[in-house]
């Protein structure tokens, strides 16, 4: 497994495994404690595993966390999705920078998102299930969600939305959502 620097996000990082593939199929590491080390991250830090099932076209995000916010290893299990980090830290280097990554159940690719940056997907294939390693217990009281649509963002997504939550379909712009983590 490698671990390669995002530049466009200050603190993201590629974690790139190596399949071992035959007539069988393929069998891969999705998660080295040593890698993840020796790119200064503590392994240990990871509390929460998650996985959420989508649907072609399903958008989920734009999502962040306020208060101290959360980091969080993002990868595609299974089909393929079109993935998205926003840099929302305003000390940053990369504020207001954005990522785009196709992470697939192929190549088995996480990404590192560090804590400050909104996150979100777009399902590629007819399912596609995503898996995520988060750094702190779940509290939605800290939710912060961005409408997926903002023109101040304009993110590529390669398909029209078919299905998304009310709470993303609701969300406020970044402007709002900004001028509310402020609050």
């Amino acid at each position: 497994m490698k671990a390669t620097e995002v530049p466009e996000i200050a603190g993201a990082f590629l974690f790139e495994p190596t399949p071992y593939a035959d007539e069988r199929g393929f069998f891969c590491r999705t998660f080295d404690a040593d890698v993840v080390r020796s790119v200064g991250l503590d392994p240990h830090a990871f509390v929460q595993d998650s996985l959420s099932r989508s649907v072609r076209g399903v958008v989920r995000g734009m999502h962040l966390r306020s208060g101290d916010g959360e980091a969080k290893l993002v990868r595609c299990s299974s089909g393929q999705v079109f993935d998205v980090v926003v840099d929302l830290r305003p000390t940053s280097p990369t504020y207001l920078n954005q990522a785009y990554f196709e992470l697939s159940g192929e190549t088995q690719t996480t990404v590192y998102i560090p804590a400050g940056c909104a996150h979100g997907f777009q399902a590629l294939t007819e399912t596609a299930d995503t898996s995520y390693r988060i750094d702190r217990p779940h509290d939605p009281a800290e939710d912060v969600t961005i409408a997926f649509d903002d023109p101040e963002l304009a993110i590529p997504w390669p398909l029209p939305a078919t299905l998304m939550s009310r709470r993303d379909r609701e969300a406020p712009s970044l402007a709002e959502a900004l001028k509310q983590q402020e609050a």
